[in-house]
């Protein structure tokens, strides 16, 4: 069973059944879409610095843009200990750079959360909740988050968190995923954000 089933539980057969069948993704398959950023925006270009680094770890990035092409693909896979993990590689063509915002997602069942690990090596991970919205959407939205130094792990405090919401649905009449993400940080404002459309392709 997938993590998302499992996390969601009855409320996984609310979802559009395009997004279940998105998301019920069996150990050791792909799912893989392709489509247009519509509108890609970032925070201030005081933020730059940090953005431009964040970019070498596969993280978040200073381009922004609109009509941008990119590809996303979710791999599920087990771990030497028994768990299930969903990678995601979302990837922006920009007309002089590809930039990329990688992820690894576990379920922790204890908490009936998310572990969100972020970038590429992931020195931190973010809660996340997930709820099904009445008209079949999937929302997603941050919780606490904490650095990860080995084996030990040390929260972030709030100010320095990034709050992050997310909206994926399905569009019947153009027959195309939607997708948008707000990432924002309480002191900064808005980090990054973006909204597009894509459907699922054949690698």
């Amino acid at each position: 069973m997938t993590i998302y089933k499992t996390l969601l539980g009855s409320d996984f057969y609310k979802l559009h059944p395009n997004l279940q069948s998105r998301y019920a993704l069996p150990v050791g398959e792909s799912f893989y879409g392709k489509g247009t950023m519509l509108r890609i925006k970032n925070g201030g270009s005081w933020l730059k610095p940090f953005l431009t680094l964040a970019a070498r770890w596969k993280f978040l990035f200073p381009e922004a843009g609109e009509n941008v092409p990119f590809t996303i693909k979710n791999t599920c896979r087990q771990l030497p200990d028994g768990r299930d993990e969903v990678y995601w590689e979302r990837t922006f063509y920009f007309e002089n750079k590809t930039r990329h915002f990688n992820a690894f997602m576990t379920i922790d069942s204890k908490r009936n959360i998310v572990r969100d690990y972020l970038g590429e090596p992931s020195f931190f991970y973010s809660d996340l909740k997930f709820q099904v919205t009445s008209e079949g959407r999937l929302q997603i939205r941050s919780g606490a988050q904490r650095f990860v130094i080995g084996s030990f792990e040390i929260p972030i405090p709030q100010f320095l968190e990034g709050v992050v919401a997310v909206e994926e649905g399905y569009d019947d009449t153009r027959e195309v995923f939607t997708i948008s993400v707000d990432i924002r940080n309480r002191i900064a404002g808005r980090l990054m954000a973006y909204e597009g459309e894509f459907k699922a392709h054949t690698v």
